[in-house]
């Protein structure tokens, strides 16, 4: 197995010399670096020789990504560009879709809102949009907070599909007591909407796009659901707010406390599973629409501490915090044989060739 951690010090972390007591020099790492918010294209970079990663990686990790039909694909590494390609006829201005991997981006929202008082995550989501919004009998109903939305135990039925209208969400397990990946969690914008007397569009705008300069993206009406689009370096700059734990450039977007539990087991039921984030290196899992839990970790290639926003289709971000590092796919779905709505066996063999890199 590689020796990752072994690597860092060669690998993502540039050095000044500085003396110590005794005239000895020590490294200095390098800083963090975040592009400009004012929506301008500028954006530092680094090259793999930089790094000292292995080039010979390169070129076979960008054919795989192209056979596995993907659009764009960026590695950042403190903050900077070390890898930033586009395929099959996409580029650095063309929109694409997030599908589920957009899910943080409620789950960012709805800490933010708590952060104003505007809301609290422990309790039920009928404080905020009245009772009847689902078909549940009001007791059951009564059940659900928004961090049973947040974190897939809201106990409804997931086999009903994507629409979220009261006849829909039905009633299967007291909330808390089943996970199930659900479209419900989508409620959770109707809560924040309701709670700040703004329309989600706006908050979010507001409170997170323009304030890490994701310009240009927006929310599009899909069947029912609000499905995020952007171009490939905003969803860059989100991964890079992540790996921050919700700091911009010194200023504070999400709580850190807050973030901290979003990227940490919310439940125990799912271990690798946060607040809308799927966790690696748990021992156990579980997956979208099926009721049964598996042994192992949840990407087995990639680092254990590792947390990702994953969607339909392949659409993935990951972000490693012991490497400083975020990486971002978007396309179509890897192997269109086997469709999935967030984890793949593509992930899997992802990682792999990225790995390849630190040889």
């Amino acid at each position: 197995m590689k020796n990752l951690y072994s690597l860092l010090l060669f690998s993502f972390l540039t050095f000044s010399c500085s003396s110590d007591s005794d005239g000895e020099t020590e490294p200095t790492p390098e800083a963090m670096y975040f592009p400009p918010s004012d929506g301008s294209n500028t954006w530092e970079s680094k090259s793999v020789a930089d790094l000292n990663w292995n080039q010979n990686a390169v070129q076979p990790l960008l054919d795989y990504l192209e056979l596995k039909n993907t659009k764009s694909f960026i590695i950042l590494v403190n903050g900077r560009i070390v890898m930033e390609n586009y395929f099959n006829g996409h580029s650095a201005t063309t929109p694409w879709y997030w599908a589920s991997a957009g899910k943080t981006l409620t789950a960012t929202v709805t800490g933010i809102a708590q952060e104003e008082g505007l809301i609290n995550i422990n309790n039920k989501v009928s404080d905020y949009l009245g009772t009847g919004w689902t078909s549940a009998p009001l007791a059951k109903e009564n059940l659900i907070t928004c961090k049973n939305l947040l974190s897939m135990t809201s106990g409804l039925n997931d086999a009903l599909g994507d629409d979220v209208s009261p006849a829909n969400l039905q009633y299967v397990a007291d909330a808390g007591t089943r996970w199930a990946y659900h479209n419900v969690y989508v409620k959770l914008q109707d809560v924040v909407a309701q709670a700040s007397g703004q329309t989600w569009t706006n908050y979010f705008n507001t409170k997170l796009r323009d304030r890490i300069g994701m310009t240009g993206g927006a929310w599009i009406n899909s069947d029912g659901l609000s499905v995020y689009w952007s171009t490939t370096r905003n969803m860059a700059r989100f991964g890079l707010l992540s790996l921050n734990q919700g700091k911009w450039d010194g200023n504070t977007i999400v709580n850190s406390a807050y973030f901290n539990q979003a990227t940490t087991t919310s439940q125990n039921l799912n271990q690798a599973y946060g607040y809308l984030w799927w966790l690696n290196g748990k021992s156990t899992y579980r997956l979208p629409g099926l009721q049964l839990q598996f042994n192992g970790t949840l990407i087995p290639n990639a680092p254990s501490d590792m947390y990702a926003a994953l969607g339909k289709n392949d659409q993935k971000i990951y972000v490693i915090p012991s490497m400083k590092m975020v990486i971002i796919r978007m396309g179509e779905v890897a192997n269109p044989e086997n469709p999935t709505f967030a984890l793949s066996g593509f992930d899997n063999e992802l990682w792999d060739k990225i790995n390849d890199l630190y040889q």
